[in-house]
């Protein structure tokens, strides 16, 4: 590249950085369109609708219809938001809440308000209004009416409702002709599909429709059009698709075990506010300048080109957050601040890389091509491990998991790109403009050999032990009285109670927090106190844990003797977790399935499930020590404990499988010529330093979190320095013994 190439590469790169760092920052035109300040934002930072609905019915709804109605409800809201919530309160109600939206009418409206669903055969002279659509398993003709019924009429004709349907979703289908049709598909519970396929099989023979019914009205009247045996049914053609996704919400929203009509709503006010958003940024500020300066120090002008790049990764990473409309919460921040440390990575594996073959002798030119050619694939491979897991988690996942695959799966894209792209063109126009002394970049010393394999014993003794001690702390806390629970719960696991005071005055969330929290923490012994207010009154809600008859009545006595607030008025509420048995279990499954993918794509890549088999048990062991720690410091266990858990998982295999990608590579050199043993020794060895300088700069960012974050977001960065501590532990000193020891055990048989 010449020289004056050169400099324009770098000025490109640096007024990129720049540019999309105003864009961040200023937006364009007066509605700061693509600001960061018009990036969605989670309860916890902004606010948003909160819907309560009273379930309906002469007698109540018993608990296994309450949480599937929940969950159906889960499942509907997230269109709105991944961080979107929904939780019993009391026995028979339900809350919803929505961040980041303020009209509280119009969600109701697009909601809905869940009623009665009902199938009904009918001829036309029943009353029902003429038909022109028809309902097939492959789906023909088809309109929307608004007709009242008459409840007799109904009487006996009743084939399915609500609950026999499973899905209802608008789409676009290729017809006979090659044209797309605008439908509606349905999909059927295993008893609904043999309801309905006794249904339409009558009514094929007798010329009759299968009416939909909800809450007083006709909805549709398709005419079948053939004998549905499938379990998977098509009405069409709709209009179009706005009138298409109309008909399928009301029809997954008739699907409600639970009748339910609307008792309150609100629009409730941030659970934080701007200093959360202000410690946090701060917290990035720091851990980004002391990263900076350490790449610097230790990597000199390599370092300097890493500085530019994470820069531009920043800036990036939060224009496309907004761009995707990824909904961001207190931990969603937290989480990009430790992908800057994270996104070190790539980096240090093209320097380690590059200053070994200056010391050979190479010049800094060539040493730049070969340090990329032999670091792609641990790069590639690594990340796309990561990715792996992150696909599977947002496909399985539900809620805050999928935000969480999301944001993770975007900042693993950026970090390649910069790294791969970004920092290779920098590196290149630095050799343009003239820095070619090998000073200016390092060189690498010969790597001192430690005999990591020799001395495994010690290692897998002590892992062993710190998790059984684990498990044995975990089954003391759930037979302790003072705690009751193998891990330290929060409400969005357990459920608690919600305290609703109406104050004489508006306060403020700060006065909130310092005038009352703390005091509250103190009469209810809970340090996770969720403060929320009302917006357009004096109201207040303190979410706590549950409450006792006795410390309900405390809390009472707090408020009246302090704020004059009548104790009658005080309203409290039993609620349930916001963080359902279901969702658990999805994301439980999600993880498994994670790790199964990661597992086969190591062994498709390596051709030896033996790396596949040590690297998924290092990240298992990383796991339970991080759950060992949970156990034994009792930190809170709240929504951002499976993000805490999911981020060391991507971390440790991360380092795993760059250590594992130069074994593979010393493995095809040695050709037999050196022993196993001494191949693995000396690929950890190697790789010593790249394992250390990207645990120390994540670290770095992770502390800075602490030191400067709120509370909840202290709770989401203790046990990640434990986790970051332990996923460099595994890496170095139990993944490639255990490979070691596998090799040996299994050792393949030779043609």
């Amino acid at each position: 590249m010449s020289k004056s190439k050169s400099f324009i590469a770098i000025l490109l790169v640096v007024a990129c950085a720049v540019f999309f760092g105003f864009m961040d920052y200023a937006g364009i035109g007066p509605n700061k369109a693509g600001s960061a300040s018009e990036i969605k934002l989670g309860l916890d930072l902004a606010g948003g609708v909160s819907i309560t609905y009273q379930a309906v019915g002469e007698k109540a709804p018993s608990d296994q219809d309450m949480d599937d109605t929940i969950n159906k409800l889960q499942q509907r809201v997230e269109r709105y938001s991944t961080e979107a919530q929904v939780y019993k309160e009391g026995n028979d109600r339900i809350t919803i809440e929505i961040p980041g939206v303020y009209d509280a009418n119009a969600i109701l409206q697009e909601i809905g308000r869940p009623g009665t669903l009902y199938f009904l055969r009918q001829y036309a002279s029943d009353g029902t209004p003429n038909y022109s659509m028809g309902i097939t398993e492959t789906g023909e003709s088809g309109y929307v009416l608004n007709h009242t019924i008459d409840e007799i009429t109904a009487d006996g004709k009743v084939v399915l409702v609500g609950t026999d349907v499973k899905d209802a979703q608008a789409g676009g289908v290729k017809d006979s002709m090659g044209n797309t049709e605008i439908v509606v598909s349905l999909t059927f519970t295993d008893e609904g599909s043999e309801k309905f396929h006794q249904a339409t099989k009558e009514a094929y023979l007798n010329g009759e429709t299968i009416a939909i019914y909800y809450d007083g009205n006709f909805v549709s009247v398709p005419k079948v059009k053939g004998e549905i045996s499938q379990g998977t049914a098509q009405i069409s053609p709709m209009e179009d698709f706005e009138t298409a996704e109309k008909v399928a919400s009301t029809i997954r929203i008739g699907g409600l075990s639970v009748e339910l009509e609307e008792l309150r709503s609100n629009v409730v006010g941030a659970q934080l506010g701007q200093e959360a958003i202000k410690t946090s940024l701060l917290a990035g500020l720091v851990g980004f300048a002391i990263v900076a300066v350490f790449m610097v120090i230790i990597y000199y002008a390599l370092g300097f080109t890493s500085v530019i790049a994470l820069s531009l990764y920043a800036v990036l990473e939060i224009l496309l957050i907004n761009g995707f409309g990824i909904t961001l919460t207190l931990p969603g921040i937290a989480g990009i601040i430790l992908s800057i440390g994270m996104a070190v990575d790539a980096n240090v594996i093209i320097f380690a890389r590059l200053r070994e073959e200056l010391r050979t002798g190479k010049t800094v030119e060539s040493s730049i091509k070969v340090a990329y050619s032999k670091a792609l694939s641990a790069i590639l491979d690594g990340n796309i491990t990561t990715l792996i897991a992150a696909a599977v988690l947002w496909i399985m996942g539900s809620g805050s998991i999928r935000g969480f695959a999301q944001t993770l799966a975007l900042g693993i894209c950026l970090s390649m790109f910069t790294a791969i792209v970004i920092t290779k063109l920098l590196l290149n126009a630095f050799v343009g403009i003239g820095i070619r002394d090998p000073k200016w970049y390092g060189v690498a010393k010969e790597a001192r050999k430690i005999d990591f394999v020799g001395k495994r014993m010690p290692f897998f003794i002590g892992s062993f032990a710190v998790i059984l001690a684990g498990i044995v702390m975990l089954f003391i806390n759930s037979n302790m009285a003072s705690r009751g629970h193998s891990l330290n719960f929060s409400l969005d696991f357990l459920g608690g109670t919600q305290t609703t005071v109406s104050f004489d005055r508006d306060y403020s969330l700060n006065e909130l927090n310092d005038l009352m929290v703390s005091d509250i923490e103190k009469i209810v012994n809970d340090a996770s106190v969720s403060v929320t207010k009302v917006q357009g009154n004096n109201q207040v809600i303190f979410k706590t844990k549950t409450l006792s008859a006795e410390e309900r009545e405390l809390m009472a006595e707090y408020f009246e003797n302090n704020y004059g607030i009548d104790a009658q008025s005080i309203q409290a509420e039993s609620i349930s977790s916001t963080i359902s048995k279901e969702s658990q279990r999805q994301t439980i499954i999600a993880v498994i399935v994670a790790c199964v993918c990661m597992l086969i794509y190591i062994w498709f890549r390596f051709k030896d499930i033996r790396f596949g088999a040590s690297s998924v048990l290092a990240l298992t062991h990383d796991v339970l020590v991080t759950l060992a720690f949970y156990a034994f410091a009792y930190v809170s266990v709240g929504s951002t404990f499976v993000a805490c858990m999911l981020t060391i998982v991507g971390y440790s295999i991360n380092a795993t499988i760059v250590i594992f990608d130069r074994v593979r590579e010393n493995l095809k050199e040695a050709s037999g010529k050196f022993e196993l043993k001494d191949i693995v020794n000396d690929s950890i060895s190697t790789t010593l330093s790249r394992s250390i300088f990207t645990s120390l700069t994540t670290f770095i960012m992770v502390v800075a979190l602490y030191i400067f974050g709120v509370s909840s977001v202290k709770d989401f960065a203790l046990p990640l320095m434990v986790g970051i501590i332990c996923g460099t532990y595994s890496s170095i000193f139990l993944a490639g013994s255990m490979w070691f020891v596998f090799r040996k055990w299994f050792a393949k048989k030779e043609a």
